[in-house]
């Protein structure tokens, strides 16, 4: 297996910069006029193609299970390639940098995550939409320091609302959206518990509010944002660990361009299990299927 992780590594450091020069986007996610961006810490309902690089994140966790309270640095980078119309495919991971109070530093990637996401319906007058999927956290893939010898499959249903659908009385309110993912982990190892993982993003859409509701007068950049909170939680189920939840709300700001998507957000955590204090995450999606359209922003296979 980590020789597989080896291989992968290398052929994205290969393939990374050849996305660069032949294939960067712009078109993520729409459905009628409503255009859903690529949220950071929960994953959106389109199955399309995306480059994610970098994401990079600074939190300190809270001490516990016998782990000390530990400062985390994380690098990572996630692709997803349209395979058949409407179904995709993924691969993701992470470098980490960890500081345990008291001792050592370590670093070293993380556990490979596969996955693939099927959109199967969405309506355009209502700015809806559904997606089906799974996630495989491949279990002793990463840096023996840093890694979980467990496998995780987390079956996932994805969601998008748009509220353009809303009376004209209310057109303050239609530039919101919200996009959200409910899953269920189920490790292999028989001793670890199952979990629930549920993600929320709550955005207000300046692009939306200026090019279908009303010109303003912003000026550019501010009108190229959307404004966000998102919502992260895991609950474990069994084995000792119900009810043990983490949470986290992530409020920020993404900035879009025809080429790229800029975003920033905090990490607050909402226990004392989530985290000793405020953290951050910054990241940068490439849109690689409009600078480049005949490579990317089409299935490998059949029609869109």
């Amino acid at each position: 297996m980590r020789k597989l992780h080896h291989a992968l590594w290398v052929c994205g450091a290969v393939c990374t910069p050849l996305f660069f020069l032949t294939a960067m986007a712009g078109a993520h996610g729409f459905v009628g006029d409503r255009f859903f961006p690529p949220t950071i810490v929960t994953d959106d309902p389109f199955a399309t193609d995306e480059l994610s690089l970098p994401a990079a994140s600074i939190v300190e966790n809270s001490a516990g299970g016998g782990n000390p309270k530990t400062q985390v640095v994380d690098l990572g980078f996630e692709f997803d390639k349209e395979i058949f119309s409407h179904f995709a495919i993924g691969i993701s991971d992470d470098y980490l940098f960890q500081k345990p109070s008291g001792q050592p530093s370590i670093s070293g990637w993380d556990n490979l995550s596969l996955s693939a996401k099927w959109q199967f319906w969405q309506n355009d007058d209502h700015e809806a939409v559904l997606a089906v999927g799974a996630i495989a956290n491949l279990g002793d893939s990463g840096s023996r320091k840093i890694d979980d010898s467990t496998t995780v499959l987390i079956p996932t249903v994805y969601f998008g609302k748009g509220f353009g659908d809303l009376p004209d009385s209310l057109d303050s309110v239609k530039p919101l959206a919200i996009t959200g993912t409910l899953g269920e982990e189920f490790p292999l190892r028989a001793s670890d518990p199952n979990a629930l993982d549920v993600g929320l993003a709550v955005e207000y859409s300046l692009p939306y509010l200026e090019e279908h509701i009303r010109d303003t007068g912003l000026g550019r950049p501010w009108r190229d944002m959307i404004p966000l909170v998102e919502f992260t939680l895991s609950d474990p189920e069994n084995r000792g660990q119900g009810g043990q939840v983490t949470a986290t709300a992530d409020p920020g700001v993404l900035w879009e361009t025809p080429y790229f998507q800029l975003g920033a957000e905090a990490i607050i955590p909402l226990n004392s299990r989530s985290g000793v204090r405020v953290g951050a995450i910054v990241n940068l999606q490439i849109y690689i299927d409009d600078l480049f359209p005949s490579i990317f922003g089409h299935p490998l296979f059949g029609k869109e």
